[in-house]
């Protein structure tokens, strides 16, 4: 008896219909809420016009128009904050907890690994996610889900900055090599978050297995998480700078997954629609 052929296995945009559909126990296109339909509609709408990834490059440019204002709302709400004392009362106690805790062999360490946030290392590791991912599944959503995240993670980075210009701890508070640019907000933590997240989404998007999903949000949080900290232990930020990093990168990356689940909603019912 002759074995039948195998089914080739879809690729590209087809596969990310296909196989991308393990997000929180749903699929990516699933939208439980009003708002969420309605922006699924039209996405929809958009798509028909101007193709999926051209729709999706322009919901996310949208996306950084409203991640370039929460930075400006994240800049008003410190200053405000600041002119009533109330982050100093945060903020140096936190670095002076961090400055009794040091120790040679701790603070070396701990400048290797803050150096995996940097503007070195970091956009490598993106690089080699976007490059192994999109070889693998043959489609450019990881490089523009990924690409997206650091590219707004920065815009916010050097908006923040030129905004506030807010001065770092002093030298005397600081571990070497010391760093010269604005401190508000911090660049690392922003990055980090942006970009680990948005590499866990993608994987998430794949994975069925519930241990697989804790253990990519469980690596995502916890790097992010750690760069924050390893600023403030070495005295290159002040911990309000870390926090709203933190605060601007989940909701950029909210953003960017937000996008792209309206993209694969909109090919879907596209698809949908196709007679046969």
């Amino acid at each position: 008896m002759q074995r039948g052929r195998e089914e080739p296995k879809p690729t590209g945009a087809d596969a990310e219909l296909e196989v991308e559909r393990h997000l929180g126990g749903k699929g990516p296109t699933s939208w439980s809420t009003r708002g969420g339909r309605t922006l699924a509609a039209l996405t929809h709408r958009l798509s028909a016009l101007l193709g999926p990834h051209a729709a999706l490059i322009l919901i996310l440019a949208a996306g950084a128009v409203v991640a370039a204002l929460a930075t400006l709302a994240a800049a008003w709400v410190y200053d405000a904050v600041t002119e009533s004392d109330g982050v100093a009362g945060l903020d140096r106690p936190v670095l002076t907890a961090f400055e009794a805790v040091r120790s040679p062999w701790l603070d070396t360490a701990v400048t290797w690994y803050t150096n995996v946030g940097g503007a070195i290392v970091m956009p490598i590791i993106a690089v080699l996610a976007i490059v192994i991912l999109t070889l693998r599944r043959r489609t450019w959503a990881p490089a523009l889900i990924i690409g997206a995240a650091g590219a707004g993670s920065l815009l916010m980075t050097v908006v923040g900055k030129g905004l506030v210009g807010r001065v770092r701890p002093g030298f005397d508070h600081a571990v070497p090599p010391f760093e010269q640019s604005p401190s508000f907000p911090s660049g690392h933590t922003l990055n980090a978050t942006a970009i680990a997240g948005a590499i866990a989404y993608m994987l998430l998007l794949r994975q069925s297995r519930r241990v697989a999903q804790v253990a990519t949000i469980a690596v995502a949080v916890v790097f992010a998480v750690s760069i924050g900290i390893s600023r403030v232990y070495l005295g290159h930020h002040w911990f309000t700078d870390v926090l709203v990093a933190w605060m601007l990168g989940v909701g950029w990356l909210a953003v960017v997954i937000t996008a792209h689940r309206l993209s694969l909603t909109a090919r879907q019912r596209q698809q949908a629609a196709l007679p046969g």
